[in-house]
């Protein structure tokens, strides 16, 4: 029965006191003194939704995943061996970075748009040592194109030169090894940028029409709990890998996706109109954010509850020396750093694996159990 707005209204408005929001004068607020357990909290509703509608599709392989993961006793840190495979569709890769990405923190979008996933294996033991999945960037991201120094019309032709790194990390007990870092200077190999070229070099852009040649220059992300750890002074060498240039507008629809996001869709599909720019990007809804905003607005409630006010620190990971000048169509050719997976994890290991497992033994008391979403009864 399709919900009426002054109860889908009720039902947003209790969603989010319940998240721990606060309303004040049509305005949303987070909690005050705002620290990574109550970030935790606010996206817990989230994650929660998230892993329930996964349980029917990975339930009963759970187990079978879960032998994909290392037990603390399973790890010599001195032999680790990474090794990137990339996820392809509808295979027991696919499946397995899916389910690692359910752990995370806060909910993780499957990406839009042009799409690469990888696993970081270790080939010591087959273990799952972290993974991270490259998408679209989004148009308009002020710190970035600040950074960059594009005019529009540069970020318009070049854009198709950058990917957003839209989930990264380590899963443990790797990451008591610090192979968060690890995971995220991987993500600017020489093997993550070949991997690119190949898959989507020659593919013409949804809306121009014009052929790309698939060089990809910078990769961006953002911290998932506020200040990052993992990439603030994250070198290679003596050159940053991943160069903090400020923070997100606290924008966004996490907000909206803990359940109520299906009320909230099937509301703008019966009552809200599209927003449709071009004939290229069909005749729907453009993303998840314009049917929340057209929804909020149809039933009463201001469009700016889509500004949560959870800043995110914005990083660019420049692969080659002249990215700027390059993106901003000064150079026409690409200057690359070379570094390759190899070179990349010799650093890593000498700088942070080797003394870490030194000093903090933890990563040996981890049980790949621990990690188990649902009871065995649940998997029927």
């Amino acid at each position: 029965m399709p919900i009426n707005a002054d109860k889908l209204r009720s039902l947003i408005e209790r969603s989010l006191k319940g998240q721990g929001f606060r309303i004040r004068t049509g305005q949303i607020l987070p909690p005050p003194d705002l620290n990574k357990e109550k970030l935790r909290n606010l996206h817990a509703l989230a994650v929660r939704h998230r892993v329930e509608r996964s349980r029917d599709g990975l339930v009963r392989i759970e187990s079978r995943l879960l032998a994909c993961l290392a037990s603390g006793s399973e790890i010599v840190p001195e032999q680790i061996a990474p090794r990137l495979v990339e996820v392809k569709p509808d295979s027991d890769e696919e499946l397995l970075f899916r389910y690692a990405s359910l752990h995370w923190s806060i909910p993780v979008s499957s990406g839009y748009g042009r799409r690469l996933r990888f696993l970081v294996i270790d080939e010591q033991n087959g273990k799952l040592i972290g993974l991270f999945g490259l998408g679209d960037p989004v148009f308009s991201l002020g710190a970035r194109d600040e950074w960059i120094g594009w005019t529009t019309e540069a970020r318009r032709e070049n854009l198709h030169h950058v990917m957003d790194a839209f989930v990264l990390g380590a899963v443990p007990p790797y990451s008591f090894l610090l192979c968060g870092k690890l995971v995220a200077m991987l993500t600017a190999s020489n093997e993550a940028r070949n991997a690119f070229r190949r898959k989507y070099g020659g593919q013409r852009s949804v809306i121009r029409r014009k052929r790309l040649d698939a060089r990809l220059a910078l990769i961006t992300t953002t911290s998932a709990l506020g200040r990052s750890s993992i990439y603030n002074r994250l070198k290679y060498g003596e050159r940053l890998l991943f160069q903090g240039v400020g923070f997100t507008r606290g924008s966004g629809e996490f907000h909206f996706s803990n359940g109520l996001y299906g009320a909230i869709s099937q509301y703008a599909v019966q009552y809200c109109e599209p927003t449709a720019k071009q004939e290229r990007w069909g005749t729907g809804f453009r993303n998840r954010r314009e049917v929340v905003k057209k929804c909020l607005a149809k039933v009463g409630l201001s469009t700016e509850w889509l500004y949560h006010g959870i800043q995110r620190e914005i990083f660019v990971i420049p692969l080659a020396r002249n990215t700027r000048d390059f993106l901003r169509g000064e150079h026409s050719r690409l200057l690359w750093f070379d570094q390759s997976a190899e070179d990349l994890f010799a650093f890593f290991r000498e700088r942070w694996l080797i003394p870490r497992s030194q000093r903090d033994q933890r990563y040996r008391l981890w049980d790949a159990g621990e990690w188990r979403l649902w009871p065995p009864k649940d998997s029927g």
